[in-house]
C-alpha cells in the first residue's frame, strides 16, 4: 500500500494506462526496446524503433512515449522528425472511432507542448515547408503552444530566415488563427508592399525584391482568414 500523497504534492502520472490499453503489460520489453533504439546515433535505428512504436500505438496509449517523443522535435533526421510530427498530431486527434487518446496522454503532450519557443516552432516549420501533408499535423501541435505566435511573428520578420520557412510562419498564422497577430501582419503587410514599390523602377536587388513578392501574397492571405468571420 503506498503512502497518500499530501495535497500540496501531485502524485507522478502513470507511465503506463493498462485500464485504456489491451495487452499493454507484454508490451513492456517493446517498448522500453525502441525507446532505448530511439537514442542510438544511426538515423535508420531511429526511425525503425519509432515505427515499431507506432504498430503497437505506444505513442496513443503510454504518456511516457508520447512525451519522449514530442521531445525530439527538433530530431536532426527530417523524415524522422516528420513522422514524429505525424504520430503526435494523431494522438492529440480522435481516432478513426471518435475516441481520444487518454487524457493523461493529452495532457503530458500539452504540457510540454505549452514550452514550445522558437527553436522548436522553428523546427516544425522546417517540416512542414519540406512535407505539405504534414501542415494539418504542425498546426494540431501549434495550436497547443500558448506562445507560438509571438515566435511565428518573430520567425517572419527574420529577413535572415529562409522564405520557405517564412512563408510557413504565415500560413501556420492563418491556419491556427492566432488573431492578435493581426496588428503585426498588418504592419509588415505594409512594409513589404512598399519595398516593392519602391524597387519597380530599381534595376539592382532583384533577389530582393523577388523574396518579398513570394511573402507578400501568403501575408495577405493569412490576414483575410483571420479577418473573416
Amino acid at each position: 500500500m503506498f503512502p497518500d500523497f499530501p495535497q500540496s504534492i501531485s502524485p507522478q502520472p502513470q507511465l503506463f494506462l493498462l485500464e485504456e490499453s489491451i495487452g499493454t503489460l507484454e508490451l513492456f520489453p517493446a517498448v522500453w526496446s525502441a525507446l532505448e533504439d530511439l537514442t542510438k546515433a544511426d538515423p535508420e535505428v531511429r526511425i525503425d524503433a519509432l515505427e515499431q512504436l507506432i504498430e503497437i500505438d505506444a505513442p496513443r496509449f503510454s504518456p511516457v512515449v508520447s512525451y519522449i517523443l514530442v521531445t525530439k522535435i527538433t530530431e536532426s533526421t527530417l523524415e524522422l522528425r516528420a513522422r514524429i510530427i505525424e504520430v503526435l498530431g494523431k494522438v492529440l486527434t480522435p481516432d478513426e472511432n471518435g475516441f481520444p487518446a487518454p487524457e493523461e496522454v493529452r495532457s503530458s503532450l500539452h504540457l510540454y507542448l505549452s514550452g514550445f519557443r522558437t527553436r522548436q516552432i522553428y523546427a516544425l516549420l522546417q517540416v512542414s515547408a519540406e512535407y505539405n501533408s504534414i501542415e494539418e499535423h504542425v498546426s494540431r501541435l501549434l495550436n497547443a503552444c500558448p506562445f507560438a505566435g509571438n515566435h511565428l511573428i518573430d520567425i517572419l520578420n527574420d529577413s535572415k530566415t529562409p522564405i520557405d520557412i517564412r512563408m510557413q510562419a504565415a500560413v501556420m498564422i492563418g491556419k491556427v488563427g492566432y488573431l492578435y497577430t493581426v496588428p503585426a501582419l498588418e504592419k509588415l503587410s505594409r512594409r513589404l508592399e512598399a519595398r516593392i514599390s519602391g524597387q519597380k523602377t530599381m534595376d539592382f536587388a532583384p533577389q530582393r525584391n523577388s523574396i518579398e513578392s513570394s511573402l507578400l501574397p501568403v501575408v495577405n492571405e493569412s490576414l483575410r482568414t483571420l479577418r473573416s468571420p
